[in-house]
């Protein structure tokens, strides 16, 4: 991976960035931030995430960019990396960065992960906004990577299972689709979207309840979503009373994936 990156109006070759040692971008993660796949950009997704960084920037009372320069931004890095982040600073500046795809992401796609359920007091900052305070799912990633387990499950205060610390959780049961709802204190992911809305399309039952600690035993299969990874199917999931086991490959999981 080429030290590649575009802040505030100009691609830079660096491995580093400076930033003034009082910015708030810095000190308090005063950002909000989107992720996506170059290959698959279409002018349609680039609107969705587009779209929910506006949202937060209004909503958060922040400064909107120049959003021809974000584009540009984008167009200058694209051809360098399959995946971009876009973060926007309080006050309108732009970094755009790039990576790679997580190495394992066929495998995991195939054969599906194992994930742990993480410390109750690791809930993520304003979940309704993708900002750059991701301390607790970070922590909690970053646990359960040193256990050699490659994801935690969010929980809240009552136990109910929230979301991943990368994406939204999906599960499956007796025809119908379940994901806990954004009501619940869960980030609005694009990835998320796109499936209830092709699940409705394909008249396809799909519903969003809370999912307890007991009702999360009775679910076929599980899995998680974002829009780097598409679907990652979840085979086990480590919880403080017992371990549980769900089906990596079911079709309805290869349905989803065909979305």
């Amino acid at each position: 991976m080429c030290d590649l990156y575009w802040y505030y109006g100009k691609p830079i070759v660096s491995g580093t960035i400076e930033l003034k040692i009082d910015d708030p971008g810095l000190l308090y993660g005063a950002t909000v931030f989107t992720t996506f796949k170059t290959a698959t950009l279409s002018t349609y997704l680039y609107e969705l995430h587009y779209d929910r960084l506006r949202f937060s920037i209004d909503d958060l009372d922040w400064f909107q960019p120049d959003w021809a320069r974000v584009r540009s931004g984008v167009e200058c890095l694209t051809p360098h990396f399959p995946v971009l982040r876009v973060t926007i600073f309080f006050d309108g500046r732009e970094l755009i960065t790039g990576r790679e795809l997580p190495l394992n992401l066929a495998t995991w796609q195939q054969e599906g992960v194992t994930a742990i359920i993480a410390d109750r007091q690791l809930t993520r900052s304003l979940p309704q906004h993708k900002t750059g305070n991701y301390l607790a799912p970070w922590l909690a990633l970053k646990q359960a990577r040193n256990n050699n387990i490659q994801e935690a499950i969010l929980i809240n205060d009552r136990g109910d299972w929230l979301e991943t610390t990368t994406g939204n959780l999906w599960g499956y049961r007796d025809g119908c689709w379940y994901t806990p709802p954004l009501s619940a204190g869960i980030l609005p992911g694009i990835a998320r979207s796109q499936i209830l809305a092709a699940l409705t399309q394909q008249n396809r039952q799909v519903l969003e309840i809370e999912w307890t600690p007991e009702w999360v035993k009775d679910l076929d299969s599980i899995g998680y979503s974002n829009s780097v990874i598409d679907f990652i199917p979840i085979h086990t999931v480590i919880t403080p009373v017992g371990t549980l086991k769900y089906a990596a490959s079911h079709p309805a999981i290869a349905e989803v994936r065909s979305f």
